[in-house]
């Protein structure tokens, strides 16, 4: 199994198991999400700390995510990620678009605000 997903009180938590988000694993990732939301849910944190490497298709899923929240009016987190795909994420300037986080606790926050927002 790639993927770990838990419902937690107002979002629902992604952690991703494999090490590489790439072409083998990113559609299944956005088949996850889709369903995730199909089922009513709004924010997602998406955890990626065991990912090592990432692609372009798993940047894709990452933008699904965010995509999908947006919609929802609800509130995406990227949470852990290990030093080479927060270069990736720099480097796409994705860092200016999406809400990251190296600290659980404040990508929690970042749930718990968009809650008070919504």
């Amino acid at each position: 199994m790639d993927f770990k997903i838990d419902k937690k009180d107002g979002y629902t938590l992604v952690q991703v198991l494999n090490e590489r988000l790439d072409t083998h694993i990113a559609p299944e990732l956005k088949s996850k999400l889709v369903l995730i939301f199909s089922e009513g849910e709004k924010s997602v944190l998406l955890n990626l700390d065991a990912c090592t490497y990432c692609d372009s298709s798993g940047l894709s899923a990452i933008l699904v995510a965010n995509r999908l929240c947006k919609n929802a009016n609800g509130t995406f987190v990227l949470y852990g990620l290990q030093p080479a795909v927060e270069k990736l994420i720099i480097i796409s300037q994705l860092d200016t678009v999406l809400n990251v986080s190296d600290d659980l606790n404040v990508a929690k926050s970042f749930m718990n605000n968009s809650e008070i927002e919504n």
